[in-house]
Parts: C-alpha cells; sequence; structure tokens
C-alpha cells in the first residue's frame, strides 16, 4: 500500500519519511515547534534529526513534545504570552507616565534582549511558559513606550499618517517572518535571533540624541528646563534658530518662560485619578470594550475561514494582508469622516459578519461564507488599529491596548482539545459587538485636535454631533461632565 517513491525505503529511512512534517517540508514545522512524539523513539534504533535533539557541541537544552496528546501545551504558550503583553501594558504603562517614555523604551529593550535569549536556553516547559509571559510584558512595555513617544511628536494632520506607517511596517515583518523561520530551520536559534535584533535596537536606538524624551511627556509634568533643551535641539536640527524673534519662536520661547517661572517641581499624574473623572473613565472604557470585540471576534471568523482555504499557510499571509488593508483603509477614510463614524462602521460591519456566519454558515455556499470571513476580519482589523489611535488621542493608551491583547488571548484557546465551547464564545462576542455599537455612539471626536495634556483636558472633550450639518450640539444623555470641567470651555473645543 505505500507508495512507489517510498517501496524502495528500509528500516530507519521508512521511519523518517512516514513521521508528519518529515523531508522537504520539515524546515517550517521544526520553526514553528513541532517535535518528535516521544512515543516514535522506541520504533528505532537509528538517532533521531538533528533539529529535534540537543544541539551538538554548545548545549541548547532538551525537547519536549508538543504534539498528539500534549498539543494543549501550544495554545497555553500563546495565551501566556499574551497575558504578558496585557500584565506589561498596565504595569509598564504606568511606568511610562512616571518615569518617561524614553526610560520605559530602554528598560524594556534590556529586559526583552536577555529573556529572548533565556527562552532559546529553556531547558523545560514550564520555564519556557514563564519566560514568554515576562517576555511578552517587555515586549509590551517597549512598545506602548514607542506608540505614546510617536504621536507625541506628530502634529495632528501627520498623526494618522505616521501610526499606518508604524503598522505597515509591522505587518511587514510579519510577511518575513515564515521565510526566515524556513532560513532558519530551529526554533532555538530563530529565538536567539529575535534576542540579538532586540539588542541591535537598543544599540542604535539606546543614546538620548537619537532616541530623546517626550518633550510632551516633560511639558505635561511640570519639567520644563528639559523640555526646551529638546526643543531647541530639534529647532536646530530643522535649521530654524531658536532665538529668532519671528512670531512663532517668539511665542514659544515667551509661553516656556511662563512655563518655568517660580521653578515649579515635577509632577506625576496617577491612574487613581480616573476616579475623580465623569467622562474619561468612560471615553477609555468604551474604547477597551470595542478593542477587547476586536480582538476577540477574530478566532470565530479564522475558523469559518479554515475550511474554505486548506492550504497551511495561506491563512496567515491573508490575514496579514488583510492587516495592511485595513490601515490603508484607516489612512483614506480616518481623518476625512472622523474617527468615530470611522470606528462606528467598521464595528458595525464586524458584528454584522459575525451574526451572519453565527446563524447561516451551514446554509451558506462556501464563496459566501469566504466572504463574510474575509470581510470580518478587515474590520475587526481596522476596529482594533481604529480604537488603539482613537484612545492614545482622548485617553491613555494603557487600558486600550491591554483590552486589546486580552480579547486576542480568546483566539488560541480555541485550539484545545475538542474545541468545546466555541459556540458559545462566538455567541459571546457577536453580542458584544452589538453592544459595542451601541457605545461608539458616546464617543467624542477627536479628529484635528491636539493630545489632551491631564486627565481635566480629556474630561473636558463633548460629544460632538455624528452628521457634519447638524447645526446644534449634541447634548450628552449620560454621566455629563462636571461643572469644575467646563472652566474656560469655548465653542471651538467641540
Amino acid at each position: 500500500m505505500l507508495p512507489p517513491a517510498l517501496r524502495a525505503l528500509r528500516g530507519p529511512a521508512l521511519l523518517d519519511a512516514a513521521i508528519p512534517r518529515l523531508g522537504p517540508t520539515r524546515a517550517p514545522a521544526e520553526a514553528l515547534g513541532v517535535l518528535c512524539p516521544s512515543y516514535l523513539a522506541p520504533l528505532t534504533r537509528a538517532p533521531r534529526p538533528s533539529s529535534w535533539a540537543s544541539c551538538s557541541g554548545a548545549a541548547a537544552g532538551p525537547t519536549w513534545n508538543l504534539v498528539c496528546g500534549d498539543g494543549w501545551k501550544v495554545p497555553l504558550e500563546q495565551v501566556s504570552h499574551l497575558l504578558g503583553w496585557l500584565l506589561g501594558c498596565v504595569v509598564l504603562g504606568a511606568g511610562c507616565d512616571r518615569f518617561g517614555r524614553r526610560a520605559v523604551f530602554v528598560a524594556s529593550l534590556v529586559l526583552t534582549t536577555g529573556l529572548g535569549a533565556s527562552e532559546a536556553l529553556a531547558a523545560s516547559f514550564p520555564t519556557l511558559l514563564v519566560l514568554r509571559l515576562l517576555h511578552g510584558g517587555t515586549l509590551a512595555g517597549a512598545l506602548l513606550a514607542l506608540y505614546l513617544a510617536r504621536l507625541e511628536l506628530c502634529d495632528p494632520p501627520h498623526r494618522l499618517a505616521f501610526s499606518v506607517g508604524a503598522g505597515l511596517f509591522s505587518v511587514v515583518g510579519t510577511l518575513l517572518l515564515p521565510g526566515l523561520a524556513a532560513l532558519v530551520q530551529d526554533w532555538r536559534l530563530l529565538q536567539g535571533l529575535g534576542a540579538l535584533m532586540s539588542g541591535l535596537l537598543l544599540l542604535f536606538w539606546g543614546f538620548p540624541a537619537l532616541f530623546p524624551e517626550s518633550p510632551c511627556w516633560l511639558l505635561a509634568t511640570g519639567q520644563v528646563a528639559r523640555a526646551r533643551k529638546i526643543l531647541w535641539r530639534f529647532a536646530e536640527a530643522s535649521g530654524v534658530d531658536p532665538e529668532d524673534s519671528s512670531l512663532e519662536e517668539n511665542s514659544l520661547a515667551t509661553e516656556l518662560a511662563m512655563l518655568s517661572a517660580g521653578s515649579p517641581q515635577p509632577r506625576y499624574h496617577s491612574p487613581l485619578g480616573l476616579l475623580h473623572t465623569r467622562v474619561t473613565w468612560r471615553n477609555g472604557l468604551i474604547l477597551g470594550f470595542s478593542s477587547l470585540v476586536g480582538g476577540g471576534i477574530r478566532a470565530s471568523f479564522r475558523r469559518s475561514l479554515a475550511p474554505q482555504v486548506p492550504t497551511f499557510y495561506l491563512p496567515y499571509f491573508l490575514e496579514a494582508g488583510l492587516e495592511a488593508a485595513a490601515l490603508v483603509f484607516l489612512l483614506l477614510t480616518a481623518d476625512c469622516c472622523g474617527r468615530r463614524p470611522v470606528l462606528l462602521l467598521g464595528t458595525m460591519v464586524t458584528g454584522l459578519a459575525s451574526l451572519l456566519l453565527l446563524a447561516g454558515a451551514q446554509y451558506l455556499p462556501g464563496w459566501t461564507v469566504l466572504f463574510l470571513s474575509v470581510l470580518g476580519l478587515l474590520a475587526s482589523r481596522a476596529v482594533s488599529a481604529l480604537s488603539s489611535l482613537f484612545a492614545a488621542e482622548v485617553f491613555p493608551t494603557v487600558i486600550v491596548l491591554g483590552a486589546g491583547f486580552l480579547g486576542q488571548a480568546a483566539s488560541p484557546l480555541d485550539t484545545l482539545h475538542g474545541r468545546r465551547g466555541f459556540f458559545l464564545q462566538q455567541v459571546v462576542f457577536a453580542s458584544l459587538a452589538v453592544l459595542a455599537l451601541l457605545c461608539v455612539l458616546l464617543l467624542p471626536e477627536s479628529r484635528s485636535r491636539g493630545l489632551p495634556q491631564s486627565l481635566q483636558d480629556a474630561d473636558r472633550l463633548r460629544r460632538s454631533p455624528l452628521l457634519r450639518g447638524c447645526p446644534h450640539q449634541d447634548h450628552l444623555p449620560l454621566l455629563p461632565p462636571s461643572n469644575s470641567c467646563w472652566a474656560g470651555h469655548t465653542p471651538e473645543q467641540h
């Protein structure tokens, strides 16, 4: 019953050809961590392939099973890594507000390099699990600090373009990763290569001249002298004389002199200050909720997409391409139409596609299921990306990014044994998408506005009319801002 190519093989060669994902396709599978089942070892005395055993010479540590009965370890590792991102967003996000963007970014890169190298030398699966949790937290700290610093250096008209550009660089890395895994052919070497790259980033961006502290954060915390030095350096690098007597530079110098009068002490804000706001916490809760839905509902679209696209790598590249398409869609619409209408549209499309797949996936033709799955993935990607940008413009980004990673942690649970409870998970996220659609209507519009410098500034953001032609101000029916927040409020701030 063997195919002709295998009839001439005997002994270890036949066993080697019978193990799944060996031969020409062995390298990508090993790079993804698919190891030899232990129950196949007693069948032959021939040594197992070198990629499955400890590396000769410099010991890289033992291997362990991630297939068959031990397949549950793979989603557990993925959930642990994503929960590490959630933990890093909360802990290191608070550190960004207390110690600064640059300090957290450099410290996170140092920890990321060390933890990445430790993962490559992990001796057991529990050790790898803990290291992946901590590694995800440090990666989240570096990403969050870089995200905030980038937005604070951009003026409002270019903020969306720079965010989309950074997202497209992330998509390019996602597309190159399978090729790098096939080239390296060993997951420990691939992990060590990632640690080496983070170390190179540390050497490049670790100098204050290349990655200075955010002047916006320095001004918000009352560190005017440090902000003045960095702003003057920016002006000189741009070919502008900071001592020029023109109106723009003179007004900047005058404003900085007024802020530094009396030698003010640095002031820092605590996350507990959200308890004293009446609108800011609600905006953050809504955006965190939409990010949670956008990250968690993708599992249902992936499962509906899997039978229609049986090729192993095609869903991976398709989802990366859809992320790029979602970013381009935001670039074309979020500035001309506004953040809130585009987020409303993305949430509506996500919920509608999920409900249609939930109600009639077994009755719809294959091309319709494929179309709804692709449309849902595209819309959910747009919702997640826009929620993060929207949150940075009206609210501290920590909670929103953390909620997005919490939603993504629900996706690996789909691969557990039997996939029990997936229908209930799909129903819950489809219902939450409909609820998020109603909550988005309560958000303010942040297009072409400066970033809020404090929680009080964020609490003054009032919900504007959804339609441009509406002559009357849209009054908020729930949780109006306190009277103290309206002091000095002008119609231009609408």
